[in-house]
């Protein structure tokens, strides 16, 4: 009979514990904004072993706005990123043959807003002539402002158009010192809930209501990597499906996650922004119909139309450089019942 020091035991499993981690795939992840309720579902994600169980060792680092992911996936400094698709297909217009691409649509409907104060004369779109609109000149909300007044009809040169930092935005619309301002509605609209603005002294302009066909924010890939790490890429999108989906069922459990990592964020505000965030950007009826991650091929021509109107493209664009369905799993993978 063969005899096994007890020690040996311990030994084997640590050794077998370490081969196991040291077979996770290294994925950091680059998002687009702060720890905030939106990004909980990727967190959640990595809780609950989703990514783990593709074979994912995902760390999240935080952005500084819409196009901060852009750059870094592109260069390869991350594999994986999440980024506004309006601004990677100008990205790629002047950077051409750039290796990025948006590979999961996650916010169907994006999140591009114009938040004003009603007490300071906002209502509508038309009420924007002759205030003072702050913008942050990097804010995905602020470069599709065109094709919003374009649709809607504004005059542009009837706004005046105060340029502002992202940690100076809200306060200065809660002080009054601008009438409105551009930017994400979940990210604004609690912003300012938070400095005492009362909600019913919002108004809360989804540009994507009034006639703005834009997709949103959408994981992008480095595509050299994911020629070379598809099973990767795959089962990645797969574990962020599944993050969202637990996150829909349950987005205080979701926050929970969020917390650990953000222990100064307030719960009961952030498990709000998640909520607007499903509501509004990712559970859309085309996302109930088809699952998320995917696209309109029709829309998209569309999109890309509209920002054909206020940016002028050095080359002819391309949805097929845009984004790249190849990598996305079964359907069954992506259905949120």
């Amino acid at each position: 009979m063969l005899h096994i020091k007890p020690g040996l035991f311990a030994a084997l499993a640590l050794g077998l514990s370490a081969t196991f981690a040291q077979a996770e795939t290294k994925m950091p992840f680059a998002l687009d904004w702060k720890f905030e309720g939106p990004s909980a579902p990727y967190f959640l994600a990595v809780d609950e072993g989703f990514y783990g169980n593709a074979g994912l060792d995902v760390e999240i680092a935080e952005g500084k706005g819409s196009l901060d992911a852009i750059p870094k996936v592109a260069t390869g400094a991350y594999p994986v990123g999440f980024a506004d698709i309006n601004s990677l297909m100008k990205f790629l217009d002047q950077n051409p043959g750039a290796p990025v691409t948006a590979v999961m649509m996650v916010y169907d409907k994006p999140p591009f807003a114009v938040v004003g104060r009603k007490s300071l004369g906002v209502n509508e779109p038309k009420d924007l002539e002759g205030k003072v609109l702050g913008a942050p000149p990097p804010d995905g909300a602020w470069a599709q402002f065109p094709i919003f007044a374009k649709e809607t009809g504004l005059d542009m040169d009837k706004i005046k158009v105060e340029p502002v930092g992202f940690p100076t935005r809200e306060p200065m619309l809660a002080e009054g010192k601008v009438d409105a301002v551009t930017g994400f509605s979940f990210s604004s609209t609690l912003n300012l809930k938070r400095l005492g603005v009362a909600m019913d002294d919002q108004s809360v302009l989804l540009m994507a209501d009034y006639g703005v066909a834009l997709y949103g924010n959408a994981i992008i890939v480095n595509t050299d990597y994911a020629k070379a790490h598809p099973e990767e890429i795959t089962g990645f999108i797969k574990a962020t499906a599944e993050g969202w989906k637990a996150a829909i069922a349950d987005p205080g459990k979701a926050v929970d996650s969020l917390l650990k990592r953000n222990p100064a964020a307030d719960k009961a505000l952030e498990t709000e922004r998640l909520q607007m965030a499903i509501d509004a950007n990712v559970l859309t009826d085309y996302v109930k119909a088809n699952g998320m991650g995917g696209i309109d091929a029709d829309r998209m021509a569309t999109a890309i139309e509209q920002t054909k109107t206020v940016y002028e493209f050095q080359n002819a664009p391309d949805a097929a450089a845009y984004f790249d369905s190849e990598y996305l799993p079964d359907a069954a993978d992506l259905k949120i019942d």
